[in-house]
């Protein structure tokens, strides 16, 4: 029989590494990245990659595969894991997809929309309409064409509003009717999942001494070394939490203590964001509350009862 695929989501510092390991071990796994920082060789520490002991324990998969100046999208993600957890399957293995990034998930579980590429002169044309109008304006246009769209898109997001915009100006179809198309990725009973839903007290104390730890492996080094390279700012390697606010520092805007202080914050409202996600759209998902490793590998034996516990 095949073994079905086991996805493990939560939010940053909630301690998904550790389970993923875990069960890497107890169910003969191999473990596939499903965090959209981590696929980056340029962001080792400021993405919380696994470390070299971490991953000499199990098989390891898309972690530090792609250069900062090559964006991927989901789409793409999805087109490298496919054939990946295939190939793990096919070997009578059991893949191991573990991340916080919510949308590589929804992916898999629900497909993903064949939406064509955007011209660039259409996404700057609309990021010029979205400055000369402001969100509520932007987004009344967005609704006249797209309500479902301008409806679900939470207030504040603007690259999604963005996004929405630029699909129907490049395609003239809505990104609604073009997701009504997709198919599921996965068929329900090629996968399981569970979503680590940590208290938030809990889960922003972690953040913030994630984040320490970080600045003691050379997390400054690190966007140091990511400038050298002058990529665009919008590339998604840039937009990682801890590279705007240290890169403020080392151009002398602010102290290292103080850009610490906004990338701890900003560090918890990542965590908060990633927490709302997963409690909104994984609501079957059974859940996980620990962050202690050994207190949710017992709860995770509770889920899986047939498991063998290892150490």
């Amino acid at each position: 029989m095949t073994p079905p695929i086991l996805l493990i989501a939560g939010p940053t510092a909630s301690g998904k590494t550790a389970l993923a390991l875990r069960a890497a071990r107890a169910l003969d796994g191999e473990i596939v990245n499903a965090d959209a920082l981590q696929l980056y060789a340029d962001l080792r520490v400021l993405s919380a990659r696994p470390s070299d002991e971490e991953l000499a324990i199990a098989p390891h998969h898309l972690f530090g595969v792609a250069d900062g100046a090559d964006g991927w999208s989901v789409g793409r993600w999805l087109r490298a894991a496919s054939p990946i957890l295939d190939d793990i399957r096919g070997r009578g293995r059991t893949p191991v997809v573990v991340g916080g990034t919510g949308l590589y998930f929804k992916a898999l579980t629900e497909g993903l929309a064949d939406v064509p590429p955007t011209p660039a002169a259409v996404r700057q044309s609309v990021t010029a309409m979205y400055d000369a109008l402001g969100e509520a304006r932007f987004r009344e246009l967005l609704a006249s064409a797209d309500p479902d769209a301008a409806r679900r898109i939470e207030a504040g997001d603007r690259m999604r509003l963005s996004r929405a915009m630029e699909v129907l100006e490049a395609t003239g179809r809505s990104l609604t009717a073009w997701q009504a198309d997709t198919a599921s990725a996965l068929e329900p009973g090629d996968w399981r999942a569970v979503a680590i839903t940590p208290d938030r007290a809990d889960l922003y104390a972690r953040s913030d001494a994630r984040f320490d730890a970080m600045l003691a492996a050379g997390a400054l080094d690190e966007v140091r070394s990511l400038l050298d390279k002058a990529l665009n700012p919008d590339l998604p390697v840039m937009k990682a939490v801890g590279v705007r606010e240290l890169q403020r520092h080392l151009a002398g805007e602010l102290t290292l203590a103080a850009a610490a202080d906004l990338a701890r914050q900003e560090t918890r409202r990542y965590a908060k964001r990633q927490l709302t996600w997963l409690r909104n759209q994984t609501p079957d998902w059974p859940k996980i509350t620990e962050t202690n490793a050994d207190a949710a590998w017992g709860q995770f034996l509770a889920l899986e009862p047939t498991l063998t516990p290892k150490p």
